[in-house]
């Protein structure tokens, strides 16, 4: 993901992005290419985040998946798994079908993988940068519970961030295709529907990466939400 020399960035409250250190309101967004796709241009590395950054609750509010477009008020939980190593983070979807007020739940674990042609190799996440805060991984193979243990697929981090003046968070991932779905692309928000220009900033650097993932950009939707959760 980066070089040894590089800290994971924490998030910041002065309006700067924690990637790329520019102001995300007026300077458009890096993301680097998925490392099972090939790129029609060589894309910067970014540095892991923070395990802590990227732990808690995610709003999914735009996504090339097809089945969000039948269901609302998407969320993913991440929570590291204690006593493992590198961290494997406990991965919960939940959401509501667009016709019922039911909660559904898709329940996995993450366990981090290298990602090739980067420094960020499975035994350097779990450490900790200059601050004392743990890596994530960029990227991390899932793999279903219960009745879905049979299922698995790979997602990685293309970018990430914080909106200026906003006090919320983004985060890019792509996941690889499988047997039940496409590859596509998620787009999280900590908190709620992000800023239209840090969204039109997202899908500039997806099309910039060329190939299918310049394609999946066309393809981005944004998921209903509505506030009719409770939890």
């Amino acid at each position: 993901m980066t070089s040894n020399s590089i800290p994971a960035p924490a998030p910041t409250s002065n309006g700067v992005d924690a990637v790329n250190g520019t102001n995300a309101s007026s300077t458009s967004i890096t993301l680097r290419a998925p490392s099972s796709l090939p790129s029609a241009s060589s894309t910067p590395s970014i540095p892991r985040p923070a395990l802590s950054w990227l732990s808690g609750t995610w709003h999914v509010t735009h996504s090339t998946l097809p089945m969000w477009k039948k269901n609302r008020n998407v969320r993913i939980t991440y929570t590291p798994v204690s006593n493992t190593s590198p961290a494997h983070i406990d991965d919960v979807v939940t959401y509501q079908p667009l016709s019922s007020t039911k909660l559904k739940t898709v329940h996995g674990l993450d366990k981090p993988f290298s990602v090739p042609g980067t420094s960020d190799s499975v035994s350097k996440t779990g450490t900790q940068n200059a601050e004392g805060e743990t890596y994530a991984s960029l990227a991390y193979q899932w793999r279903g519970k219960g009745w879905l243990m049979i299922a698995s697929s790979k997602w990685e981090i293309l970018g990430y961030g914080d909106e200026a003046g906003t006090g919320n968070s983004w985060v890019v991932t792509y996941f690889a295709k499988t047997l039940f779905t496409p590859a596509g692309v998620d787009v999280y928000s900590r908190k709620g529907q992000l800023a239209p220009t840090t969204l039109e900033d997202i899908k500039k650097a997806l099309a910039e990466l060329g190939g299918d993932v310049a394609k999946l950009a066309k393809e981005v939707f944004e998921i209903k939400m509505d506030g009719d959760r409770t939890d």
